[in-house]
């Protein structure tokens, strides 16, 4: 009697739980490429909580299908675009990482990604104002009564959807076209934040906080002009005259950052702003039993994971035959996600690969080491399953990235311009042979497993929270509402000093119009 008792009991509480349960509609924005991997992760975690999601994706898109079990998705005709965009650009940053890695090599080429880059804002702009201009599409989207609009602020389209539907917007975020996130809506004093690019620590001598204030300002002054400005004309232009798409950018309920301070130096933050680092990270599954067998084949010398993320599948050849004569020599196993022609030298140790399954990998007991490229997701990645790197950084936030994991004992760097296969094996030999790597990196997964929730539990609470709530707006500072003359209170430390040099003044004069009169009178009295 009591235990039927205790189950109707379980079940009384079961099924007011699932009353009590809230399942809203998020309208989805995301970024593609790397950033698409991450941002699936979240959408399929909100389905399974029940969510209703729609994703609304370019016609070219690379990595966001059409057709999900996890969503229903919108395509919109993004017009003509360079589909060789990355096969024309890659190989000459390559080139000059290798041959010319001058000052003005680099700026050349650093120009050539900004103009390639603007181009991509201009056509989100086009795809954005497409979709405003479709009174149909658009009827659509407030008839069907979003909760939240969920984006990446790489790009912009999100931010301006979230205003011209009037709902509250969630970022998937580390980066907007303005920079690295913390830079938009937390302080940041430039003393002891670094400036990414600059491969800086939070413990700067004096050159180098002079160099951080220079690339900073120098930040500040190109990226709205040669991002930003795109999204800014859109705004004026569908909203006329006094809407700031900065301020709108600001303005977002609750900012997920997709790293911690496991990865990130310690510096002040904001009540919205809510850190998943290693969200998408998870305990490792089975391998597939080719490479299980190949894994297992090791024995105590263990396996090598060698990656370069979603975009760069190959390096010039010349490298990619001294990475292979390097590894030939090694008694591990290596397995190498490679898509261009077969490298020259290679080992019978090593097994080329189009795919690998890089979480998976990471967290057999078997990885000894980890070559990377320094993207965020595989960085994450190998925290949460405590592998030491070897990095090749080879362009935007990676050479970023990696100097932060080496500021941390936990990574070892080879620059494109010197790598052989001596310098590239002796890097490998030393992360691999030398314990002050792996222990640090296994304290560093220590601290990130070490939290009361999980991060993809908390990301996905602080969405249901925006959604239930209709926004987020106690917890957004209203710094962003100031002007910078405001913001650093000089009109205060103006009228404060004009004050107290007024009140010198008039004391000034007081004491010697006395002074005077009381010489007058002792005069007078004489």
């Amino acid at each position: 009697m009591e235990m039927h008792q205790s189950t109707l009991l379980g079940l009384f509480v079961l099924f007011s739980a699932l009353s009590g349960s809230y399942c809203g509609k998020v309208l989805v924005v995301p970024a593609d490429g790397s950033h698409w991997i991450n941002m699936k992760v979240l959408i399929v975690e909100l389905h399974s909580k029940g969510h209703n999601i729609t994703v609304i994706r370019g016609s070219n898109s690379w990595y966001i299908e059409e057709e999900s079990p996890y969503y229903t998705s919108i395509t919109v005709d993004i017009g003509e675009f360079d589909s060789d965009f990355w096969l024309t650009l890659l190989p000459k940053l390559l080139q000059t990482k290798r041959y010319g890695e001058s000052f003005w090599s680099e700026i050349e080429v650093a120009q050539e990604i900004f103009s390639r880059f603007s181009d991509v804002h201009q056509q989100v702009c086009n795809m954005t104002a497409m979709m405003f201009e479709n009174e149909i599409l658009m009827n659509s989207l407030e008839d069907s009564k979003y909760d939240v609009v969920f984006t990446d602020p790489t790009f912009g389209a999100g931010v301006l959807l979230a205003h011209r539907l009037g709902l509250p917007l969630v970022f998937n975020v580390r980066w907007t076209m303005y920079g690295e996130g913390h830079f938009i809506v937390a302080p940041s004093p430039l003393s002891y934040i670094p400036v990414p690019a600059l491969q800086l620590t939070d413990k700067m001598t004096f050159s180098q906080r002079v160099m951080n204030v220079v690339v900073y300002m120098m930040f500040i002054y190109q990226n709205p002009k040669t991002f930003g400005y795109h999204y800014q004309e859109f705004s004026q232009k569908y909203f006329g005259p006094d809407v700031d798409f900065f301020s709108l950018l600001q303005n977002a309920d609750i900012w997920l950052m997709r790293n911690d301070f496991t990865f990130e130096f310690p510096r002040p933050t904001m009540p919205n702003i809510v850190y998943m680092g290693g969200f998408q990270c998870k305990p490792a599954k089975p391998l597939p039993d080719d490479l299980e067998k190949f894994v297992q084949s090791s024995g105590d010398h263990g396996v090598i994971i060698m990656s370069l993320g979603s975009v760069f599948g190959q390096l010039l050849s010349e490298i990619n035959d001294e990475i292979a004569a390097a590894f030939a020599q090694l008694p591990q196993k290596v397995i190498w996600r490679h898509t261009g022609p077969q490298p020259a030298n290679l080992g019978n140790n090593t097994m080329i690969v189009d795919w690998l399954p890089q979480n998976d990998l990471l967290g057999h007991p078997q990885t000894k080491l980890f070559v990377a490229h320094g993207g965020t997701n595989g960085v994450q990645e190998a925290i949460y399953h405590g592998v030491p790197i070897v990095g090749l950084p080879l362009a935007f936030d990676q050479p970023d990235n990696l100097a932060r994991m080496e500021a941390k004992g936990t990574a070892k760097i080879i620059h494109i311009s010197t790598l052989d296969r001596t310098v590239f094996l002796e890097a490998l030999k030393e992360v691999l042979h030398n314990p002050f790597y792996k222990e640090n990196m296994q304290r560093l997964s220590k601290l990130h497993h070490d939290q009361p929730v999980k991060p993809l539990d908390l990301a996905i609470f602080w969405i249901e929270f925006v959604m239930r709530n209709k926004g987020a707006p106690h917890l957004r500072t209203q710094a962003y509402r100031m002007s910078w003359i405001e913001y650093h209170s000089i009109d205060v430390i103006l009228t404060l000093t004009a004050t107290l040099l007024i009140f010198a003044f008039v004391t000034a004069y007081v004491i010697r119009y006395l002074f005077r009169v009381c010489i007058k009178y002792k005069l007078k009295r004489e």
